[in-house]
């Protein structure tokens, strides 16, 4: 038997065995720590009677650590020779789990977790803390969005085309700022670090939900492929890569939604027994708006492309131009029925009452009420575009200097179109003038975090085709552009002494705009059948019934309605499309036959710009206190920022006031608003320290302290801010935005200590950031609209009197930053272990464990349960933790891995966005491959392993949130190296 005995790896070693990962600079540093103990591959000793060559030097035979072991060496290196407190994927580790995203790569590090959305993560949170407070590079380059927030939507990164990534949890000055939870940094290829002359990765996988059968019109199967080319040409001087990868999977779900409780009445008759709101009869209890049962499906295609070039004519000049696109479109639909339970007005009988919340009773229409159910055919589209381009250049000017420069262009498009169409249950759709069956009785019964209880009188018309009519059909779309163009000119001056390494300083400049667009249209009525735009009569060649299967089939059957055909019947000279209209609003002469008023339309669509120029100085230590070495850095980045928004006054069409007319998408002209831009300067100045002290050679402790800061959503800086005066003098106006708001700012501090093993480490930090404020929507009393640039008159005249009067301030409603910051504290442990010293057959096994705890002072309101409720900070998980248990022998490997979070608050979309708690969830994955050769390997994996589903409530689990069931995901693949 062979006798294991661990090797002290050197750099040399280490560069040696990364075989195509592209990290020069942390391994770079490894090479003048010549004292590394890490393990990537380990020596075996033969006994000398078995040394057939020479009794005096032994046979050395090396077993070599590759695959996913290999992997999480890699990263272990990254996160042991960098600067910072970071976390690291190794592209080994992307390229050997086919991640749909980089979001599911990410959450295997410790203290990420992510938010799923339709199955998949989308959002990361880094210690407790939204995706709107994580900043993301690509290639060190800002990247924006299509959400219209500052967090990209990981899911438009194809794992394939990333080779690295770094979560760096602690900043340093040359980081461009903005992530108060973390900055997440993605690379690309850069082709001259390759180890091949030419390398050729292509693959291709299959896929199929195991839910998609139980919903009527989605899609069973999808599937993924790429291909990458990296090659060196020119003596190795011209390096190309190219990369391709496409996503085409199903989009399934299976849903119920319960509604906010924003309706207050009596129900069981008692006085004084609830604590209703202020200036409300406490008699009165909370009602629901309602609920949703829906089949959801589609198809997500993301096409991504990726491409670089690096030329390094000399050993001190490297020019390389990167590129990276992705298309990711979806086409989705949501059917079933939208139950409306009918406000204070229903007739309510037996209500079931969770404290002052109404959970379940008897519904029935009334005169007075809206109570009905809707058969919802949703059909939403969404096309994203990403773009991202970049040229840099870098110049060895001296043996102490050198300098890079660096331009970028990152640009981000989302066409969002939200179509819905509306059937009602009429007494007789034959006849030709319908008539609205106000015969409504709903029954329900909410049961937490499973499935209600329902019952409806109509049940049996919901399927029918002589009963359901086509009442309403709109469209809402959401347009938003935005893109940044930025230029950075960085320098270092390396020194030699025992102290200071290098010295770092540079600047960076920004540009960025951002836009939205808004439109509709709208035709017919969702509450009733409308005279004027009478309902479609529904045929046979239109409708299908729909059964619900699994654990929903005891709801009743619906009709699924073919929306074109639908609308071609409906619109027999084509389907009218969305404009952007006043309609029928406040300053409009000539609505042009618009009843509604659509001016939000109009108000909320516009621009914001932001300009931003930072500069940093740095300097990176190198240097022994008595027999400790410490390194880190020290530095100060300044940040000048620059930002306004375009928007509309409402200034009751007074042209000393600025009043204009504004004619909107369809000639309609409107005298009321006065178009302005508003915004705000400031200045930042953001400290930073790292230190590393190496205690021995297997081990070292990190401390970092630093401010840090996080701009608001850029779209919350849109400005749809307006001020009327009302006929006694008195000045109100609202915003739900706000282009004044200033960032998020924190000041953090970190400690971790970090013990290497051969094939492995132990790692734990302690970490607390103390956050200044956030965002609220805030009603400001006796607010000074003059003073902060509003255009508002100093009298008016009395309509009765005619005599002027002085105006006076009253409320401004807004988004503010307020004053109830508070810190996030938490805890990090983290086990990585190869066994490459068991025996043969053995050896290939292996964990990679992970868990955080983190708590959080910080609080929110919300009234969606009814009475006011308290919230945890949204994205804080008390508890989260991941493992993965793997195992490899001579080609074959598999392993499990399981991501465990409990509740947090996150947002869920039902007919608006609403903040909610979300149940604890536990994902597992399974993956197993085999390398039939050196040029083919077969790999067979299942995402979601137990359909583990979405689940959120409203405050308490008896007020049903989200119920959400995904399914599984199975894929079977080939990938051909050469």
């Amino acid at each position: 038997m062979s006798h294991f005995k661990p090797s002290v790896l050197t750099l040399a070693l280490a560069a040696a065995g990364l075989g195509g990962a592209f990290f020069v600079q942390p391994l770079q540093a490894a090479e003048d720590n010549k004292t590394s103990d890490t393990v990537v591959a380990a020596e075996v000793s033969k006994p000398a009677a078995e040394n057939k060559n020479d009794a005096d030097e032994p046979e050395i035979e090396r077993i070599e650590v590759t695959g996913y072991s290999r992997s999480l060496i890699d990263s272990l290196n990254q996160k042991r020779y960098g600067d910072t407190v970071s976390e690291q994927l190794s592209s080994d580790d992307l390229g050997s789990l086919p991640d749909v995203s980089m979001a599911d790569a990410l959450t295997r590090l410790p203290g990420i977790s992510a938010v799923r959305t339709g199955g998949q993560a989308a959002e990361i949170n880094i210690r407790g803390m939204s995706g709107g407070f994580v900043f993301s590079t690509l290639n060190g380059r800002e990247q924006v969005s299509t959400s219209g927030s500052r967090s990209i939507e990981f899911d438009q990164y194809p794992s394939e085309l990333i080779t690295s990534a770094a979560v760096y949890k602690s900043p340093k000055a040359s980081l461009i700022e903005g992530g108060v939870a973390g900055t997440v940094e993605l690379a690309t290829a850069s082709p001259l670090a390759i180890d091949k002359q030419h390398s050729f990765v292509a693959n291709v996988r299959g896929m199929y939900n195991d839910r998609a059968s139980e919903v009527y019109g989605a899609e069973d199967y999808g599937h993924r492929l790429s291909f990458s080319y990296q090659g060196k040409y020119f003596d190795d001087t011209l390096g190309v890569a190219l990369g391709y990868a496409r996503l085409e999977q199903p989009s399934v779900a299976t849903q119920f939604i319960g509604l906010a409780y924003n309706d207050l009445k009596d129900v069981d008759g008692l006085a004084d027994d609830s604590n209703g709101p202020e200036g409300t009869d406490s008699a009165k209890e909370y009602i629901s708006e309602g609920f949703e049962v829906q089949h959801l499906g589609g198809v997500e295609t993301r096409n991504g492309y990726m491409g670089a070039i690096e030329w390094a004519p000399n050993d001190t000049f490297t020019l390389k131009a990167d590129a990276f696109v992705s298309r990711f479109d979806s086409e989705a639909f949501a059917r079933g029925y939208r139950v409306k339970l009918g406000g204070p007005n229903a007739a309510v009988a037996n209500p079931v009452l969770d404290g002052n919340a109404v959970i379940g009773g008897n519904f029935n229409r009334t005169s007075q009420s809206y109570t009905r159910v809707e058969i919802v055919n949703d059909d939403n589209q969404d096309y994203d575009e990403v773009d991202s381009f970049g040229i840099n250049g870098t110049w060895q000017a001296t043996d102490s200097l050198s300098v890079s420069a660096d331009v970028s262009y990152s640009a981000a498009k989302s066409d969002f179109r939200n179509g819905l169409l509306w059937a009602n249950v009429a007494e007789d759709a034959t006849l030709g003038t319908p008539i609205f069956d106000e015969n409504v009785a709903i029954n329900y019964q909410l049961n937490g975090l499973d499935l209600p209880n329902v019952g409806f009188n109509q049940a049996e018309a919901f399927s029918d085709i002589d009963k359901v009519m086509v009442s309403k059909y709109g469209i809402y779309p959401f347009v938003n552009e935005d893109e940044v163009k930025a230029y950075r000119l960085d320098f270092k001056y390396e020194l030699d002494n025992d102290y200071i390494a290098s010295i770092e300083f540079g600047a960076r400049y920004s540009d960025r705009t951002y836009s939205n667009d808004r439109s509709v249209f709208e035709y017919g009525n969702d509450g009733a059948f409308s005279a004027t735009e009478p309902p479609l009569r529904l045929t046979d060649d239109m409708t299908t019934v729909v059964d619900w299967e699994g654990d929903f089939n005891y709801f009743p059957s619906y009709l699924a309605i073919d929306l074109d055909k639908a609308l071609a019947a409906w619109f027999p000279d084509g389907t009218p499309q969305p404009v952007q209209t006043w309609g029928n609003a406040d300053g409009v002469d000539d609505a042009k036959g618009y009843t509604s008023n659509y001016s939000w339309s109009v108000l909320q669509s516009g621009e914001v710009y932001e300009k931003i120029l930072a500069a940093y100085v740095m300097v990176n230590f190198d240097m022994e206190l008595g027999d400790l070495p410490i390194t880190g850095n020290l530095g100060l980045r300044r940040v000048d920022t620059d930002q306004s928004a375009t928007l509309l006054e409402n200034v009751k069409g007074d042209p000393s006031l600025g009043a204009q007319y504004i004619v909107d998408g369809v000639g309609i002209v409107n005298n009321y608003y006065a178009p302005t831009i508003k915004g705000i300067e400031y200045t930042d100045y953001l400290p930073s320290l790292n230190l590393n002290f190496k205690v021995t050679d297997d081990s070292q402790i990190r401390f970092a302290a630093a401010k840090v800061m996080s701009r608001p959503p850029i779209n919350r800086l849109a400005g749809d801010a307006s001020a009327n005066v009302s006929d006694d003098g008195v000045i109100n106006g609202s915003s739900e935005n706000n282009p004044f708001l200033k960032p998020f700012y924190a000041d953090q501090y970190d400690i971790s200590y970090e013990y290497y093993l051969p094939d492995g480490a132990i790692v734990a930090a302690l970490f607390y950031k103390d956050i200044d404020s956030f965002i609220e929507k805030l009603a400001i009393d006796n607010f000074d609209f003059a003073g902060n640039g509003f255009n508002v008159p100093d009298s008016i005249e009395d309509p009765v009197s005619g005599e002027q009067i002085e105006t006076t301030n009253g409320i401004y409603t807004t988004a503010v930053n307020n004053n109830k910051g508070g810190y996030i504290r938490g805890l990090e442990l983290a086990y990585t272990q190869v066994f490459t010293a068991l025996p043969d057959g053995l050896n290939g096994l292996g964990l990679n464990l992970s868990y955080s705890y983190t708590e959080s002072e910080v609080e929110t309101t919300t009234t969606l349960g009814g009475d006011e409720q308290t919230q945890s900070l949204p994205g804080l998980s008390n508890n989260v933790a991941s493992a993965t248990l793997f195992y490899s022998y001579e080609g074959f490997e598999t392993r499990v891995s399981a991501r465990y979070r409990d509740e947090f608050v996150s947002e869920q979309v039902a007919i608006n966005n609403q903040v909610v708690n979300f149940a604890a969830e536990t994902v597992v994955d399974y993956q197993a491959s085999y390398q039939v050769n050196d040029a083919i390997g077969v790999l067979f994996q299942v995402n979601n392993l137990t359909d583990e589903p979405t689940k959120s409530y409203f405050g308490n689990e008896s007020q049903t949130g989200t119920l959400q069931y995904f399914g599984r995901e199975f894929y079977l693949g080939m990938t051909f190296t050469l």
